[in-house]
């Protein structure tokens, strides 16, 4: 049970980076010497030490002189395996090995297939005890976008999307209406914080000319991807504005003008959902949000490429209006938000 809520500890660490460590996964480190915390850290932001790195720092800051015998009887609980190679820092492996940690108690071996289970190897290597598997589960959901990202070389995707009570998306003609509430809206810029990228279709854009942005939180703002085939959407529009990378999917040019990427493809009009998602990928965009329309998020629907469906259903009905999507997958969540009711689904695996 030791091992479990240690493990649990480090979720809630590596939790904190949230919107900040990607394409790197989010990681936590606890060291426990004697039954007490002697040690804890996290992947605070991409490029900068990691988890373990911040563990140990903190041992030796707190306890000076008696730090190296504390951490040769300690164990490290860390919900990822160590790395064994030399990225935007050292291996933390090897950082492991050099302080002579008496356990390392791991919750996944790294999805890198050229890396998986290097680490591991460098600690039992100098005679560190190593266990696997404590709370694998958890740890694999918490970094189910890097894990996605690494096993099927495309994003995490995320689909949402609001709708009245009888099922509509949008009106007939065109207009801009709201159909949810302010507590979805300040969610949905949560949300938005913890991604890296926000996609929407042209006819989204022209309509409700968003910012894609998370402006009523703190946070990053995600890139804004947007699918624009023929560039119709006028550059005064808030996607060109300066708050946010942006990047334009067309079939005219690839250029890049300050904070705009413009990315030319061919024949946009045949599977325009596989082609995102591998242009993403190259990109290292872990994991998006596509908010719109219904044409573009069926494309996603039709081609199985999603993660999970966050859809927001309102109590107000409409008389007509453009038909939601119809999606099928497995109940992760369903619950109040404000007035409206927010119901999550994860894809069913094929």
């Amino acid at each position: 049970m030791n091992d479990e809520i240690y493990m649990q500890r480090c979720l809630e660490l590596a939790k904190l980076g949230m919107g900040k460590v990607s394409p790197n996964p989010m990681v936590g480190c606890v060291i426990v010497h004697e039954n007490q915390i002697i040690g804890e850290g996290y992947h605070q932001k991409y490029g900068e030490a990691h988890a373990e790195v911040n563990a140990v720092n903190e041992v030796l800051l707190k306890f000076g002189d008696e730090a190296n015998n504390l951490l040769k009887n300690a164990t490290a609980y860390v919900n990822l395996e160590p790395c064994a190679h030399f990225g935007k820092t050292p291996p933390c492996a090897d950082l492991l090995v050099r302080h002579r940690l008496k356990k390392v108690v791991i919750g996944n071996t790294d999805p890198f297939a050229g890396v998986s289970g290097k680490g591991i190897a460098k600690l039992k290597d100098a005679g560190i005890e190593v266990a696997l598997g404590v709370l694998a589960d958890k740890c694999t959901w918490l970094n189910r976008r890097f894990f996605t990202r690494i096993q099927h070389q495309r994003p995490f995707i995320i689909l949402k999307w609001a709708q009245t009570a009888n099922g509509y998306f949008a009106p007939l003609d065109g207009s801009r209406r709201w159909i949810t509430g302010a507590a979805a809206k300040q969610l949905t810029h949560l949300w938005r914080s913890e991604e890296d990228a926000i996609l929407v279709g042209k006819k989204t854009a022209l309509i409700d000319n968003p910012q894609l942005t998370n402006r009523s939180i703190a946070g990053k703002n995600p890139i804004r991807i947007i699918i624009d085939r023929g560039l119709s959407i006028p550059l005064t529009y808030n996607v060109y504005n300066e708050e946010a990378k942006t990047i334009i999917f067309n079939e005219l040019k690839t250029e890049v003008k300050a904070n705009i990427h413009f990315v030319q493809m061919e024949d946009m009009e045949f599977y325009l959902a596989q082609k995102v998602a591998f242009q993403l990928y190259l990109m290292d965009i872990q994991s998006v949000i596509i908010e719109g329309g219904t044409h573009i998020l069926n494309q996603f629907i039709t081609g199985n490429l999603w993660d999970e469906a966050r859809i927001f259903t309102s109590s107000t009905t409409w008389e007509d209006g453009i038909h939601s999507p119809v999606i099928k997958g497995d109940i992760i969540e369903n619950i109040k938000v404000g007035d409206d009711q927010l119901t999550v689904l994860s894809r069913k695996k094929l």
